[in-house]
């Protein structure tokens, strides 16, 4: 996992995963076939989920600058596509200081733009490519994610009216409230329905997290 004070050096390496996932079977996994304080944790001040009525809420919570949320970005990117469909998938960009701050604005920019596809791709930016996408100041920070973004086909008009809107300006500042609510101190971490938190090392692997969550998700519900 990354804590707040583990900065992971741009363009890590990561290995890219792979989960087979074995269908409807998820869903059928009990609760009570999990550990409460090993595999999850019970929240002492759980947080009313901002999920519709009727769906269970899971979020993660990511910095883009963390090579362990990269590395499994594909695996929730395919749980996302298939998972079960009382579940709203939502995530939440750390804010931990400046340079989280800076990615986190990004993040909001991204969705403002209606350019989710960008997501992964920011990640390959700054794993791969080596590009932090961030910098000393907002100003420099500014510069390098409008050159990255113009790459990808947005013109200065669509991220200046994005960047500075001030849906972004409150989202990065509820993802901040949340960091402080939840107490993240690493990252990834999973929390379901403002109740329950756990994570890849606590679930045993990524395969492992995924049924956890479906598990959670089906408590829940019921």
């Amino acid at each position: 996992m990354t804590g707040r004070r583990a900065f992971i050096a741009s363009g890590a390496a990561v290995a890219t995963l792979c989960l087979t996932r074995p269908g409807k079977a998820i869903a059928a996994s009990a609760l009570d076939s999990w550990r409460a304080g090993v595999n999850y944790r019970l929240l002492e001040n759980p947080q009313p989920p901002t999920a519709a009525a009727g769906k269970v809420e899971v979020c993660e919570v990511f910095w883009y600058g963390c090579a362990h949320c990269y590395a499994l970005e594909p695996v929730l990117e395919e749980w996302n596509r298939s998972k079960s469909p009382y579940i709203e998938f939502v995530r939440v960009p750390v804010v931990w200081g400046p340079q989280h701050r800076q990615h986190a604005k990004l993040y909001y920019t991204l969705l403002a733009l209606k350019r989710p596809d960008l997501h992964s791709k920011v990640f390959d930016a700054i794993h791969k490519e080596g590009m932090p996408l961030s910098g000393h100041d907002e100003v420099t920070a500014r510069a390098a994610q409008l050159a990255f973004l113009k790459r990808q086909d947005v013109t200065d008009q669509q991220f200046d009216a994005a960047y500075d809107s001030m849906t972004v300006a409150m989202q990065v500042q509820r993802a901040e409230q949340y960091t402080r609510t939840f107490r993240v101190d690493n990252v990834p971490q999973l929390f379901v329905n403002g109740k329950y938190a756990t994570s890849v090392g606590e679930a045993g692997g990524d395969a492992r997290l995924i049924l956890l969550l479906e598990s959670i998700a089906e408590s829940e519900k019921r």
